[in-house]
């Protein structure tokens, strides 16, 4: 493992007075913070125009485009936080494991994990492997002035949902059968993509971003029982060992409304609701937590009028939560028409952050 702190962490930007990082360590901003999940890239031409010829993969792993990507929304609807573009499987990809991500699928694993001798073998990353991911991180703390610099990476269970599934699962009933049959093997699994995580977002501290998000997207399939028994240890190892970093920490989670509270458990000064469950709602699992969210993707094509009372109601009910930034509840829909995101962005802005 890395060291946690490092020069390069030593010499972070201060940005006290960013929207998005006094909302997340529960302050009341200026005006209402705003990002999206998958804003950097998917519906923007100039993402599609940069990206054409060129695999995901390989682009993740292009310090130059990587940071062009992660730039683009940012200029063109003024949001108050990037998010590094990437993808969860790179710190996978780069440890070793054969994994592709195939368009119109999604990753792909040439050799499922499905037993203990697999789960023996799969590598370890070490923090040289995704030296290129660094050094994207380092060229936008520049580029990108005073807008706080979001990193990411995959949570255990679904890291290792794809491993066992061998790519996209509706029902991951090969990844609950290893949960439930064999569970030794199964904590040996997470503990490993756990460490793998934690490494990532590591190399990624060190290399300057200003907050993480570690994405939990297939959780929501567990119920609360479940979850706390074969994913909460697991996924608490990966945040609180991030804790010494002193930047705020979200965790995320499709569907994981009966999961809020253990999500916060686990180390989350911020946790990510979807479009479920109402942010007040929320609020009141996570006490003490900021909350991000919650519009419904599919309401960015229902017209402006409703976008302005969605948006409204949202930034009221966010009040409610020890801070709140402004967020789908789930990623931009590759057809949403960019200059609705941008319209979405102002109205955000002009609304009230006062309780």
């Amino acid at each position: 493992m890395t060291e946690l702190i490092t020069p390069a962490a030593a010499r972070r930007r201060s940005l006290p007075t960013a929207p998005f990082l006094v909302a997340a360590r529960g302050g009341v901003p200026d005006r209402v913070p705003v990002w999206f999940m998958r804003q950097a890239g998917r519906s923007l031409p100039e993402y599609r125009a940069l990206r054409a010829g060129t695999a995901m993969l390989a682009a993740c792993f292009d310090p130059a485009m990587v940071t062009e990507v992660t730039l683009q929304p940012v200029r063109r609807h003024g949001v108050d936080a990037a998010i590094l573009f990437s993808d969860i499987v790179v710190p996978l990809v780069a440890a070793g494991v054969d994994l592709d991500i195939v368009p119109g699928t999604g990753p792909v694993v040439a050799a499922p994990v499905r037993d203990a001798k697999a789960v023996a073998a799969l590598p370890r990353l070490h923090a040289h492997q995704v030296d290129a991911v660094a050094d994207a991180v380092r060229l936008l703390t520049v580029e990108l002035g005073r807008t706080p610099l979001i990193g990411f990476a995959g949570a255990p269970f679904t890291l290792a949902s794809y491993l066992v599934e061998g790519g996209p699962s509706r029902n991951h009933e090969r990844t609950k059968a290893l949960m439930y049959g064999d569970p030794v093997t199964w904590h040996a699994l997470l503990d490993n993509l756990a460490d793998t995580a934690l490494e990532f977002l590591r190399a990624q501290i060190a290399a300057g971003v200003d907050a993480v998000q570690l994405f939990d997207s297939w959780a929501g399939a567990l119920s609360l029982r479940d979850y706390r028994e074969f994913v909460l240890p697991h996924s608490t190892k990966v945040l609180s060992g991030l804790a010494d970093a002193g930047i705020p920490r979200v965790h995320f989670g499709v569907g994981t409304g009966h999961l809020l509270g253990a999500m916060r458990e686990a180390g989350a000064d911020v946790v990510g609701v979807d479009w479920r469950t109402p942010l007040d709602v929320a609020a009141r699992a996570v006490p003490g937590a900021a909350v991000q969210g919650n519009l419904d993707p599919a309401a960015l094509f229902a017209g402006d009028d409703v976008l302005r009372r969605e948006v409204t109601r949202i930034v009221a009910e966010g009040r409610s939560a020890a801070g709140h930034v402004f967020n789908l509840g789930h990623g931009v829909l590759p057809d949403t028409d960019p200059d609705v995101i941008t319209r979405t962005v102002a109205f955000a802005h002009s609304l009230s952050t006062q309780r």
